[in-house]
């Protein structure tokens, strides 16, 4: 491989990989590792190029800043590019995006700036206004605007289309793609109209959003619904789009998105986002759907390294009803890591309280049942934990069994749902036993959880 100049050479001419081990039909299916490029997504691609013609325009120079709304990859995009060419970066970010992606935008530089995710365009909260109006107040400044950005089509349209049809070596029937600026699937579009007109561009979109509908049936809605996959799906029509080639669409639901995700990274060992899962899922629809031969190719449009707490985290799955659990009837329904699978987090009665301050923060819980010979003994929380070592940071080091709670309030695995309510009021956790046996714990959130599942399921 070539010595190269800096971090951006590296974006681009990423590979290209064939899906051997799930159920493609009569087709072939491969998938472009675009997770591969540095700053691990294909918005690499577009933050380079926008920033690099907007720079040849005059558009901006030394000490501009740049702002932009992302759902989190063209943010990490223009981190990268803005981390190595000097710029200020204030990105706006929908409140749904993964923690890793936050935490990965502020550790390059960027300044990032939360805003609701529930609310749609024209909203002085929407993202993409609230990134526009923030960089028209702010002096210097320059807003990317990647939804009404030529330069995003464009670096599809010259670098990626080029790439595929040439690794593909000349033999491809359709691609399979989300929309999110819709600078893919514009720039593909346009390249492909030159170089085989033929070849069918297929959407993947998550449930909720308006395009699947546009192109199947022609109807522009003017109402979207809410989903959890980051980065594709919209709820209008970019400025830059052009769906014209585009003529099949597949609507994806988050548990199928989700799903399929995981399920990439056990058979195919690959490890893709949100929207991957999503574009996964339609791919191997269309290609089961087919009653020849075709070869197909989709996209890994991200790391699935930025969503761990997420589409990776069973709990979390659990808690939006998204992986498989035995239904009992009862209160185990709502304990989010039962004992008797270990998934409860516990500490030791004779273990340090620094071994408890350690879990909790780890492991992001407020409470840990103290466990001997696997029999609940006791509960500490944070507000014991706290009082234990309040005088003196020394007391770290005095066993769990000086601070814990022994005098618990335990509810029986059989009582109604109702019987927790009186517990949290009293602003202790709830703890479940069957008979003299600890089941595991419910919290304020776990009943939450339980109930939106609920409420999603009537």
């Amino acid at each position: 491989m070539p010595l190269l100049n800096n971090i951006l050479e590296l974006i681009g001419a990423t590979p290209v990989v064939r899906i051997n081990h799930m159920d493609t039909g009569p087709c072939e299916l491969f998938i472009k590792l675009e997770s591969q490029n540095p700053g691990g997504s294909i918005k690499d691609r577009i933050g380079l190029k926008m920033v690099e013609d907007a720079e040849a325009a005059g558009l901006i120079g030394p000490g501009s800043t740049l702002v932009e709304g992302t759902a989190g990859n063209t943010g990490l995009g223009l981190a990268l590019v803005a981390a190595q060419t000097g710029y200020r970066l204030v990105l706006v970010i929908p409140d749904k995006m993964s923690r890793e992606k936050i935490s990965n935008l502020k550790a390059m530089g960027a300044e990032v700036v939360l805003t609701r995710s529930d609310v749609a365009k024209g909203h002085p909260e929407y993202y993409q206004d609230l990134a526009k109006r923030l960089a028209s107040e702010m002096e210097g400044a320059f807003f990317i605007n990647q939804f009404g950005n030529p330069s995003n089509p464009k670096a599809h349209e010259e670098v990626t289309g080029p790439e595929i049809w040439e690794q593909m070596e000349g033999d491809l029937d359709a691609i399979v793609l989300g929309v999110g600026s819709s600078g893919t699937v514009t720039g593909l579009s346009r390249y492909f109209a030159r170089v085989a007109p033929e070849l069918e561009l297929v959407l993947a979109d998550p449930e909720g959003s308006i395009l699947a509908e546009y192109i199947n049936e022609g109807t522009l809605s003017t109402k979207s619904s809410s989903w959890l996959v980051e980065g594709i799906g919209e709820d209008f029509l970019p400025t830059i789009s052009d769906f014209t080639r585009v003529h099949r669409a597949y609507s994806i639901s988050d548990r199928d998105s989700f799903l399929f995700g995981r399920e990439l990274l056990v058979r195919e060992g690959i490890l893709g986002g949100s929207s991957t899962g999503t574009l996964i899922a339609a791919a191997l629809r269309y290609c089961r759907e087919q009653d020849t031969p075709r070869r197909v190719l989709t996209f890994a449009c991200d790391t699935g390294n930025r969503y761990l707490s997420k589409m990776f985290n069973d709990f979390w799955m659990r808690d939006q009803g998204f992986l498989e659990t035995t239904g009992f009837g009862d209160l185990r329904d709502l304990i989010a890591r039962p004992f008797e699978t270990h998934d409860t987090v516990t500490v030791g009665p004779d273990e340090p309280l620094a071994n408890a301050y350690s879990r909790m923060k780890l492991y992001d819980v407020s409470q840990l049942p103290v466990i001997a010979d696997d029999r609940l003994v006791g509960i500490l929380d944070e507000s014991d934990l706290l009082l234990a070592v309040a005088e003196s940071a020394a007391h770290f080091a005095e066993p769990v069994s000086s601070a814990m709670v022994t005098d618990l309030t335990e509810i029986d695995v059989g009582a109604p749902v109702a019987d927790l309510m009186p517990i949290f009021a009293r602003d202790f956790v709830a703890i479940v036993m069957e008979g003299d046996r600890f089941l595991g714990l419910i919290t304020r959130v776990d009943l939450l959880n339980y109930l939106r599942r609920k409420a999603d399921y009537q």
